[in-house]
């Protein structure tokens, strides 16, 4: 069965019945975590709610005032999740996030019209391609696409939409004469009755379940951004259609003006300028790199100078690094002496070295790292790593001092 939101891309409302409502369960991203959402899956008589498929997201919308998270197709059905639960039998009013869904009938149909027009030039078949959050990605079944060959697509297409082009959806048998004639990668195994073609007149004829424009005009345009080597021999083709190519330009412009602000020069020379800065930067680092082993030497002779040294060396010092904290361990020496040293931003995240007598250093350095919410590891009287939490650090260095008060010999 095809659902109304095929049958009619444009639709934004749908009055239609809930057939089913049994609990279910979501995994979602949050903060870089899944979690996992308890709801329930609701099938519906019809509807406007497109399911993940063919290349192209599922679609976002409101069942009654209840949002959808998530649309997946079970068979010939059509899986809602929602947070609340709808009792079977019942009336519900489906509506649609448009914004959405006419950005994925404008991502899809574009893909249609360059995979058409790749064929028809260079014979380039599409094997896969993904309709992603910022851009779109065809995968070209040739080992490289010229820059001219890239170009000479996009003012195609970007022709056949200035040429009004009208895209319509028909549904012909399995058995149909010009099922073989159509573009296909192929049908699912489980697939049964009828076949949906979505038609560019006169430019494509291709087997599709989505959603796509009614005509070539509504994608108002097509920009190529790039390509690049794909896997198996193939190239990526990344694209924008529609409104996605106007966001570009507008924040591409953003950036520009800011820049401008910046580097005190105009949009053309903004690549000079930068690559001065850049040129800058690796001599200051390099400048920077030579002051700290200075200081790191200059530190050493200043304890060395020291007739109470004590047992314990501790010391930060926010724009070290790790060469740095290694120059002094080296220069002390911890035979029978403990050096704690942290480089890096005092409230939050740095490095950490913990050096001295091996047995001592394999016991306490995990406990420092805990403390300063780290990972590291350690041999040879060495235990460095990167931590999170810096801001303990005069917890750390409080327990070392108290256990080493009398190096070699104190305890808990």
């Amino acid at each position: 069965m095809a659902f109304h939101c095929q049958r009619d891309s444009y639709s934004t409302e749908l009055l239609t019945e809930v057939v089913s409502c049994i609990p279910g369960q979501l995994k979602l991203e949050k903060g870089g975590k899944k979690e996992t959402m308890f709801g329930f899956n609701i099938m519906l008589k019809d509807t406007i709610l497109f399911p993940e498929g063919g290349g192209q997201p599922d679609d976002r919308g409101f069942i009654d005032e209840t949002p959808v998270l998530r649309v997946t197709r079970q068979g010939s059905d059509a899986v809602h999740f929602v947070s609340a639960a709808f009792s079977s039998g019942s009336q519900v009013l489906v509506k649609i996030d448009w914004k959405r869904r006419f950005d994925h009938m404008q991502q899809h149909s574009g893909q249609h019209l360059i995979t058409a027009i790749a064929d028809s030039l260079y014979g380039f078949k599409t094997t896969s391609w993904e309709l992603g959050c910022q851009h779109s990605m065809i995968e070209l079944d040739t080992p490289t696409v010229t820059v001219e060959q890239s170009e000479a697509i996009e003012n195609l297409a970007n022709q056949k939409i200035r040429e009004h082009i009208p895209v319509k959806v028909r549904v012909i048998n399995l058995g149909d004469p010009e099922f073989d004639k159509v573009r296909s990668r192929g049908l699912p195994k489980n697939h049964t009755g009828p076949v949906r073609i979505v038609d560019i007149e006169g430019v494509d004829a291709n087997m599709c379940c989505g959603t796509h424009v009614a005509n070539l005009s509504d994608l108002q345009m097509i920009k190529i951004l790039s390509t690049e080597k794909g896997k198996k021999n193939k190239t990526n083709l990344i694209f924008l259609s529609g409104d996605r190519v106007l966001k570009r330009i507008a924040r591409n412009y953003i950036i520009e003006k800011t820049l401008t602000s910046h580097l005190k020069t105009g949009p053309e020379e903004h690549i000079e300028a930068v690559t001065k800065l850049q040129k800058s930067v690796k001599a200051l680092q390099k400048n920077n790199l030579t002051l700290l082993r200075d200081l790191a030497v200059l530190i050493v002779e200043n304890f060395k100078s020291k007739t109470d040294k004590g047992k314990l060396f501790s010391l930060h010092r926010k724009e070290g690094d790790k060469e740095f904290m290694n120059i002094i361990a080296n220069e002390i020496g911890t035979e029978d002496m403990l050096l704690f040293l942290t480089v890096g931003d005092e409230k939050s995240s740095g490095m950490f070295l913990l050096a001295g007598p091996a047995e001592i250093i394999e016991k306490y350095g995990p406990r420092v790292c805990k403390i300063l919410d780290g990972k590291g590891a350690g041999n040879n009287g060495r235990f460095q790593g990167k931590v999170n939490k810096m801001s303990k650090r005069g917890e750390a260095e409080e327990m070392l001092q108290k256990i080493f008060n009398n190096l070699g010999g104190a305890g808990e």
